[in-house]
């Protein structure tokens, strides 16, 4: 199934006259003319780098990420009803994976990449709850799929390294 798009071009005057869809498309990351999924899930990257690299434990920013998931319901239901488009692919809205995996840029970077796998391709569940599941919650219960998945992925990694 092919993603959909909006019916007008997606800019930044568009997103700075919408706060929560400024946010919603990562800070404006998620414009990217190619890829805007994965450039624009890298300043989760950040993100959580600087919380942790701050101090916050990783628990800390796990029960974070709760919280940050049912706002992110909301942000992402504003957004996709602004665009008029289910799951656009420049919304971006995730960060468990990184509380969840070893710390360190190796690990770091394999987590992204096999989360980026799991969101792009949409293998089954995750393809199942994205077609059924609309809204906000359907944006972000994508993601959580894919991140639990892909945290067991490392983690599995982990274990046979």
């Amino acid at each position: 199934m092919a993603k959909q798009k909006p019916a007008f071009a997606v800019t930044w005057a568009w997103l700075w006259q919408r706060p929560v869809c400024f946010v919603g498309f990562g800070f404006g990351t998620g414009l990217a003319p190619k890829a805007p999924g994965t450039v624009g899930t890298l300043p989760a990257v950040f993100i959580a780098g600087l919380l942790l690299g701050c101090g916050m434990s990783k628990l800390a920013l796990g029960l974070l990420c709760i919280a940050l998931f049912l706002i992110g319901i909301w942000i992402c239901n504003v957004t996709e009803r602004a665009l008029g488009v289910h799951d656009y692919g420049g919304i971006v809205w995730m960060m468990l994976i990184y509380a969840c995996v070893p710390q360190g840029l190796g690990w770091w970077a394999v987590s992204f990449a096999v989360f980026r796998f799991f969101d792009a391709v949409k293998p089954p569940p995750i393809k199942w709850f994205d077609q059924r599941v609309r809204g906000g919650l359907g944006v972000m219960l994508d993601d959580l799929i894919a991140a639990v998945l892909s945290i067991a992925v490392v983690w599995l990694l982990v274990w046979l390294c």
